[in-house]
């Protein structure tokens, strides 16, 4: 169960884009906690926006939900070396006892139609032609969702991870958190 928080703000940066840090963020979040593969520490975007293309948006805000104890072992790790010039940390607080819960959760999409069809040519033995005709371009997919770009630790690719607050929950749901904070199967606090 997530009883306390810390925020963790992007400040301007003239060189760095907001867009670019978060994703460093994220990024160094991810590795800290599959060093500690615990599963007890969420996270959620306060400031994020669902809207169109053009706005859609994570924020300047990172928000670390946990317990007490589970935020202190995390913060007490080097995982923020580098970034101390980009953020400011507020210090570890209750979290509001009556505030509703969440899900956030990751979304995955075949977004691109060239790539489906790549797939689709190795597994069926096709030819490019024959995969076109198969998949047209109005297969690709646009989410709407916002996002954090990352580069994946195994393969070296960049990958976009959408990520999805789901609505609003009476009650808490209680279970463990991935490698990225996100709880397809145990919520936040959302205030």
């Amino acid at each position: 169960m997530t009883t306390h928080y810390i925020d963790i703000c992007l400040l301007p940066d003239p060189e760095f884009s907001q867009a670019h840090l978060m994703g460093a963020l994220v990024a160094k979040l991810h590795r800290a906690l599959v060093q500690r593969a615990s599963g007890s520490i969420g996270v959620s975007f306060p400031e994020h926006v669902d809207a169109p293309r053009q706005q859609r948006s994570l924020g300047k805000v990172l928000r670390l939900h946990g317990t007490a104890l589970a935020l202190q072992a995390l913060m007490a790790q080097p995982w923020l070396q580098g970034m101390s010039d980009h953020v400011r940390l507020s210090p570890a607080a209750d979290a509001p006892p009556d505030a509703p819960h969440r899900l956030v959760v990751r979304r995955q999409f075949k977004t691109s139609a060239e790539r489906l069809r790549r797939r689709r040519m190795q597994r069926k033995g096709e030819t490019a032609a024959q995969a076109a005709a198969v998949i047209p371009d109005s297969a690709q997919r646009r989410p709407d969702l916002p996002y954090v770009q990352l580069r994946s630790a195994s393969t070296g690719h960049p990958f976009c991870l959408f990520l999805e607050h789901k609505p609003l929950l009476a009650s808490p749901v209680t279970g463990e958190f991935n490698a990225y904070g996100l709880g397809p199967l145990a919520s936040i606090p959302w205030f």
